[in-house]
């Protein structure tokens, strides 16, 4: 498989992402657009939100996915991420019913409680999405789902532009980023039990350019995907 320095044309320093979450989360919303991700969540016909009760949100961040839920009416949702910072944000957000610092591949969530297990452009930060999606499978109940908002491999791959952030010092600074092309989704998604239901993705539009307008020619570009999964009812 291809691996992101193949194709990296910024070569900034790289910083774990713990740290590189933590100075990122100060300005974090006002660098992530909605059209990113939360507009393929509204695109998506499954899973049934309405019946969405328990959610786990993995990789919470700053809490947006988590206050998505809230306004769909989901009851319970529980966040973990590894930055504090981030933490520290989506407790200021107040839609999550507990937050806890965990690593998104060793969650400490009960098993097989949720309706739904939630994450949004996390899986780049992963060398590998076996751990990922089989901790998404221990905390599903019967019949649950499982929704991932990721970068698009394309993306990646055209730009060369890693996760990044500018640090305080006005430094450009990379979060450590992997590639990881549809196919070792789907891999890593049968071996943990999961049914893919729905696929849709997000392409570079004319109204990014406002506030993305070095993005020009990458009009019309797929930029990221959601991909959602069932578990068979018990």
């Amino acid at each position: 498989m291809p691996i992101f320095a193949d194709f990296d044309r910024r070569n900034y320093r790289t910083v774990d992402v713990a740290i590189g979450y933590d100075g990122w989360a100060p300005t974090y919303d006002q660098t992530v657009m909605d059209d990113m991700d939360l507009a393929l969540l509204n695109r998506l016909r499954r899973p049934d939100w309405e019946r969405v009760r328990r959610a786990a949100d993995l990789g919470c961040g700053t809490g947006r996915t988590g206050h998505w839920l809230r306004e769909r009416g989901v009851a319970h949702i529980d966040g973990v991420d590894l930055s504090e910072g981030m933490l520290s944000v989506a407790r200021d957000r107040g839609a999550h019913t507990t937050l806890s610092h965990a690593d998104v591949r060793d969650s400490g969530l009960p098993s097989g409680t949720y309706d739904l297990v939630i994450c949004s452009l996390i899986d780049e930060h992963l060398p590998d999405l076996t751990p990922l999606y089989a901790e998404a499978r221990r905390l599903a109940a019967p019949g649950g789902a499982f929704v991932l908002v990721s970068y698009h491999p394309q993306f990646l791959m055209v730009t060369g532009m890693p996760t990044h952030y500018t640090g305080e010092s006005g430094e450009p600074l990379a979060i450590d980023t992997h590639l990881h092309m549809f196919s070792e989704h789907v891999t890593a998604g049968n071996d943990a039990g999961w049914r893919l239901e729905e696929a849709a993705e997000a392409l570079v539009e004319e109204a990014w350019l406002a506030a993305k307008p070095k993005w020009k020619d990458l009009l019309g570009h797929p930029f990221s995907m959601a991909l959602a999964w069932t578990l068979p009812a018990a």
